[in-house]
């Protein structure tokens, strides 16, 4: 079941994402929270929606694959504004 709150700021981590690789600690300076109601980048993670790579020895944070899809899939649904 799709939480109507984490979703759409799921989709906000994505979007911020897939602008530029993000280090681990720049994603957790901006998303991590210790609120339980709001685990947006806990459930990111989980979905397999990011993925954690190793670059020059930096841990790097990208949008995985199927964060990939999930935003095209958004795009596609999105109403056309007038």
């Amino acid at each position: 079941m799709i939480d109507t709150i984490v979703e759409p700021l799921i989709l906000d981590l994505l979007d911020w994402l897939a602008e530029h690789d993000r280090t681990y600690e720049e994603v957790m300076e901006a998303w991590r929270t210790s609120c339980p109601k709001l685990p947006v980048w806990e459930d990111a993670n989980d979905r397999g929606l990011v993925v954690r790579e190793t670059v020059n020895g930096s841990c790097i944070i990208r949008v995985s694959p199927a964060g990939r899809a999930l935003l095209a899939r958004r795009k596609v649904l999105q109403p056309v504004q007038p």
